[in-house]
């Protein structure tokens, strides 16, 4: 019995490290979205850490246009950003969760 709790754990320590090492390589993937018009582009990484905004100058004219050019790229690129990271953080989490009986919850 306490061989098999020892397994759970290191194989939980394990996915755990697993875990913050995806956590870092998702830093690097880089996610661009812009507008329809393509007048604002945005770069975000699948953590959601937003690393450029480019806006074309006529879109500084109007204030309020450019706000809701920037709300609406900026959701949808967090949305794509937090699909790609739920995907691979569960795909590490469930790769690694141990055998317990009626814990199935990743399927």
């Amino acid at each position: 019995m306490f061989g098999d709790l020892m397994g759970m754990m290191g194989k939980i320590k394990e996915t755990q490290k697993k875990v913050e090492e995806t956590k870092i390589r998702l830093d690097s993937v880089l996610i661009d979205e812009q507008s329809n018009d393509g007048l604002l582009k945005i770069t975000i990484t699948a953590n959601r850490t937003i690393k450029s905004i480019d806006i074309d100058l006529t879109l500084l004219e109007d204030k309020e246009q450019l706000e809701d050019y920037l709300i609406l790229t900026l959701n949808k690129a967090i949305e794509k950003a937090t699909s790609i990271n739920e995907t691979e953080l569960g795909a590490v989490a469930k790769e690694g969760m141990p055998n317990i009986p009626g814990m199935d919850m990743f399927k």
